[in-house]
């Protein structure tokens, strides 16, 4: 492990300890936050991404929107992005941060993008779309590409923070966990035979148990604004994979329906952003219960029931009275797979006639799961798409210190909750907040087990097993430091 392990310090700031204040009337000395968000809608006609297929938008259902925060204490400035969408490139997320740097001063380091994981936002980067992206070439033009959305993207962002910058009021920051045990479920089944199967169907008689826990934390963090002492906005984190709605409508999928329920409650200039919890390994399909797997309800039903566990849990939020707010980054490298010429090369000629053989997306329509050729038009995708990569990849962890009590972990890729909650378990903190797909997809990151049971996530997975232990003892090493710089100003 030590060989791949390229530790080192980023960035490292410190706010002061401030004394405790009135709840109703102040915040702490130099707290301050902004909230402002901008739309990154595809046209209609785009590809949507989340499939091993080409799917085309035929509608808008709701706006995609980058949502950002801003934070500062004293000179010191910090930023979050959370956009709706399935992930992002280091590239995009590399040139939003450079240009929001150089318009507020926020150092490049101080910011992380995340995305929300919706599977009904657009196809922008990757395999999948240069595929598509080629083949849809007429002229040098794609009709499905009517505008150059990766750097529209990176533009948006920026924009976000600029604004979110702009508006930079005194705020009382209010933190709080609550629990949601019966929404989200581990997709990985022991099956009867011994294996592992990726979502195996409802009723399913061969299922013995899940093969991996959940996280069934509801991270909650609101600013409200100290002269008005009305809400800006806020932060809600939930594992469970942002994949419910289907169709070929542009949705943001369940957190549309949180910020829905939250602006009944707080008003409708309320900015709700949504952060992805550790969901590798978890969806909303309950498999005890023979339900659609997709449906324009779905959403309503889960982002509606979130929705309303913040607003319970608003009055018993602990409000932030003692700030000590710092972030702290690290960039490590995890190794890749890497596959041999001979695969490669069948990997090309298979793809071609998988696709070839047109649209797949029955196994969607059924149980979700692995049918027909879903799982051989996965293991061929990473392939090609492993042969285009370096044997290593350089991805960023990133800890934002909110007080002595209190720590947001940003990590690339879609984790598996057992690692999440490792990092939990682990931290020094009293709170731990964990957010997924932040700066970079990445790739699943299974844990060392999953690795040896298979199944759909290891398939689509590119990194080698331990990367997902690696990032967990990147993220403990940095709360850690963090914690034992705690009262050091």
């Amino acid at each position: 492990m030590k060989n791949y392990i390229k530790l080192f310090v980023v960035s490292l700031s410190f706010g002061a300890c401030i004394d405790a204040f009135p709840q109703s009337s102040s915040a702490p000395a130099g707290l301050k936050g902004g909230m402002a968000q901008v739309n990154i809608t595809p046209p209609i006609g785009s590809r949507l991404a989340g499939h091993f297929y080409e799917s085309i938008s035929t509608g808008i259902h709701d706006s995609l929107w980058a949502k950002a925060m801003v934070f500062q204490q004293g000179r010191r400035k910090f930023a979050f992005v959370f956009c709706d969408l399935i992930g992002l490139t280091p590239a995009i997320s590399a040139s939003a941060r450079k240009m929001a740097s150089a318009k507020t001063g926020i150092l490049f380091k101080n910011i992380v993008i995340a995305a929300s994981h919706s599977h009904t936002g657009p196809l922008f980067y990757g395999f999948q779309h240069d595929y598509f992206h080629k083949k849809s070439m007429v002229a040098g033009i794609d009709p499905h590409e009517k505008i150059e959305y990766p750097g529209f993207l990176s533009g948006q962002i920026a924009k976000a923070i600029v604004l979110a910058d702009k508006d930079l009021v005194a705020v009382n920051l209010e933190l709080g966990i609550a629990k949601e045990d019966g929404l989200s479920h581990n997709r990985r089944y022991y099956m009867k035979n011994g294996e592992v199967v990726f979502n195996p169907g409802p009723l399913n008689p061969d299922i013995v148990r899940p093969a991996g826990p959940i996280d069934t934390d509801v991270g909650i963090l609101m600013l409200r604004n100290v002269q008005s002492r009305k809400f800006m906005g806020g932060l809600t984190v939930f594992a469970m994979h942002a994949d419910t709605y289907g169709g070929t409508e542009i949705s943001a999928d369940y957190p549309y329906y949180i910020e829905q329920t939250l602006k009944t409650q707080f008003g409708t200039n309320f900015i709700s952003a949504f952060g992805l919890g550790p969901c590798g390994d978890v969806n909303h399909i309950d498999v005890n219960k023979d339900e659609p797997i997709y449906s324009p309800g779905n959403p309503v039903k889960f982002g509606s029931r979130l929705g309303h566990t913040v607003i319970d849990e608003v009055p018993k939020l602990k409000q932030v009275v003692k700030p000590t707010l710092a972030m702290l980054s690290a960039t490590i490298a995890l190794p890749l797979q890497v596959p041999g010429k001979a695969q490669i090369d069948s990997a090309r000629t298979i793809i071609n006639n998988l696709y070839a053989a047109g649209q797949s997306g029955e196994y969607v329509k059924r149980a979700g799961g692995e049918a027909g050729d879903f799982i051989k038009r996965v293991e061929m995708s990473k392939y090609i798409s492993l042969a285009a990569r370096h044997t290593s990849v350089q991805v960023e962890v990133s800890v934002f210190r909110i007080d002595p009590e209190t720590a947001i972990v940003g990590l690339p890729g879609e984790i598996f909750a057992e690692l999440g909650l490792t990092i939990k378990k682990r931290s020094p903190f009293k709170n731990t907040i964990v957010i997924t797909v932040c700066n970079d997809k990445t790739s699943y990151i299974p844990t060392k087990k999953a690795f040896t049971e298979g199944s759909y996530e290891v398939t689509n997975a590119v990194i080698k097993p331990g990367a997902g232990e690696m990032l967990v003892e990147t993220a403990v090493k940095l709360l850690k430091t963090l914690m034992d710089a705690n009262g050091r100003h």
